[in-house]
């Protein structure tokens, strides 16, 4: 029995043992296979508390000899690191505050004392265009998807010239961000056991130029095993952007740009520091504010390095060199549309658009320019958008319909055919469509209180906390459609069948063509958007990606 001299040394004990495990309670502590990691914690919107790792390093600075150069993996560190606060953006023009030592992630997790019990792993490649965007937990809070006991990673990539550019040469054969894109599934692998997650469960998600991405790793060699599961929204590499060896009119540009010339492009490029690299999108504008796909994935062509991309995706999916993974596939209604009141608004701009379609829209609608294919889209595009061969401001939703089709709807949905077609595994196909009072895009004049329609992004208001477009969702009717779009992604991400207990959602196949029409009422529908998309299919088929 202790004696009364024990006593405050007893006391003082338990104070301690309490005041550490308060301590670890707030800001955990993970031991990986690099170091040891000191994270934070962040109540979900239920109330629930995860723990938060932020700013985790997966890759080295990609700066110096580095640049345009593939992402050379994480050393291991000795001190435990500080993994409290959101990494620097990737250079781009949309945030003041980027660095190029950007190769960050965050992990979102419930850790788990029992190492035995690993969750389902979900990475959500960001949208941007890949031009702009970041990973932060302010852009892409975690507080609606981790109510569902998930591990959810969100992670930067590079971007703009500094992550595609692309000469056609062994100094800079292209697609460094999607590279980066395929360490971040490496480090997971390697990693992320540490925070309970199942590395053999893994679910890359992504929206528009992050949805790009996910269909572009179905068919790189580079990401072969490293995921079991996709979501591909609002963005697909099935549609007409063209897909070639290199990005030369681009980079013939950024030179021009930053007083680089063509002969020593890459040497010169790489004296220049990420701001000159990056706080120039404007410069990259052809027509009015288009085109909307600037830097893009490539082909590389053959230099002995590791490529990420050796065919045109339509050529791999139809030839069965596809990874066969369950897919969840969709758009929203409206995409793009908001895009042509920038048009019908500019007198100039739409009349331009009329007189010179041939050469306007391939740069607006993002096919193929100057050839006779090209010529034939722009005639069979406008004999069917605007049947009376009229172009004026009562023709908006004609221009509309064009931004929606070309941009995201048509590849997504050729995307949903082909893998069908093509896949063992189910494929799901949805259309979002819950308009209220938040949106990406408002009517112009409205003072941002009227939604144009149901928008490009718009359902990512739904998925995470986008805290400097809307409060946190906590009454109706957007706190049900949170609740929906989390179970139905979530049940996906855990058992490849995204349906719940109360809904079926059917896979889709080349028969019924049923998809998901998701708003407050859930409904099965058939054949979405067809008689558009069969223009498309017309015009572009696959024949022309299959020599």
């Amino acid at each position: 029995m202790a004696n009364s001299l024990d006593v405050p040394f007893l006391l003082l004990l338990l104070a301690l043992i309490n005041g550490f495990l308060r301590c670890a309670s707030t800001n955990p502590v993970v031991s990986t296979p690099l170091g040891n990691l000191r994270g934070t914690t962040i109540n979900t919107r239920k109330g629930a508390t995860i723990s938060a790792f932020l700013g985790v390093r997966y890759a080295e600075a990609p700066v110096g000899n580095l640049r345009f150069q593939p992402p050379v993996p994480a050393k291991p560190f000795k001190d435990i690191y500080v993994a409290t606060k959101n990494s620097p953006q990737c250079p781009q023009s949309y945030y003041n505050t980027t660095s190029e030592d950007c190769l960050f992630l965050n992990v979102y997790t419930r850790l788990n004392n029992n190492n035995n019990e690993k969750k389902p792993v979900m990475v959500f490649f960001h949208p941007g265009g890949f031009y702009g965007g970041t990973s932060s937990s302010d852009s892409f809070g975690p507080q609606y998807l981790m109510d569902q006991d998930i591990v959810l990673v969100v992670p930067n990539y590079r971007l703009q010239t500094l992550g595609f550019l692309a000469t056609g040469t062994k100094e800079a054969p292209g697609n460094y961000g999607l590279k980066d894109q395929v360490q971040v599934l490496r480090w997971i692998q390697q990693n992320v056991a540490s925070f309970s997650g199942d590395p053999n469960d893994v679910t890359i998600s992504g929206y528009s130029a992050g949805g790009f991405s996910v269909t572009l790793h179905m068919v790189s060699p580079m990401s072969k095993g490293l995921f079991h599961k996709a979501i591909a929204m609002s963005g697909a590499a099935f549609g007409p952007v063209p897909i070639g060896t290199n990005l030369e009119r681009l980079a013939k540009r950024q030179g021009e740009l930053v007083n680089c010339p063509i002969e020593n492009l890459v040497d010169c490029l790489k004296t220049k520091s990420s701001d000159e690299l990056s706080k120039n999108l404007a410069g990259f504008d052809e027509f009015l504010h288009d085109p909307l796909w600037r830097w893009t994935w490539v082909i590389e062509p053959d230099f002995g390095q590791e490529r990420f991309l050796v065919e045109h995706p339509i050529k791999s999916v139809v030839n069965k060199r596809v990874h066969d993974v369950p897919l969840m596939i969709g758009v929203t209604k409206d995409e793009f549309g908001g895009q042509s009141f920038n048009i019908v608004n500019n007198k100039t701009a739409l009349k331009e658009f009329d007189d010179d379609y041939k050469k306007i829209w391939p740069i607006v609608f993002g096919y193929e320019r100057d050839s006779q294919l090209s010529s034939n889209i722009s005639d069979g595009l406008r004999k069917y958008y605007f049947p009376d061969n009229k172009i004026d401001e009562s023709k908006r939703q004609g221009i509309a319909d064009l931004y929606a089709d070309s941009i995201i709807g048509f590849g997504s949905n050729r995307g949903a055919k082909l893998l069908a077609q093509h896949l063992t595994n189910k494929v799901y196909y949805y259309r979002f469509n819950f308009k209220h009072r938040y949106s990406f895009f408002y009517l112009p004049g409205s003072n941002d209180t009227i939604p144009y329609g149901v928008s490009h992004h718009d359902e990512l208001l739904y998925l995470y906390y986008i805290a400097p477009l809307t409060p946190m969702f906590t009454e109706e009717p957007e706190s049900k459609i949170v609740d929906i779009m989390t179970t139905l992604w979530t049940n996906f991400v855990k058992t490849g069948n995204p349906s719940t207990k109360s809904y079926n959602w059917p896979e889709y196949n080349l028969k019924d063509q049923h998809y998901l029409d998701i708003s407050l009422n859930l409904r099965t529908l058939s054949s979405m958007f067809e008689n558009r998309y069969k223009v498309w299919e017309k015009l572009l088929p696959l024949s022309h990606y299959l020599n």
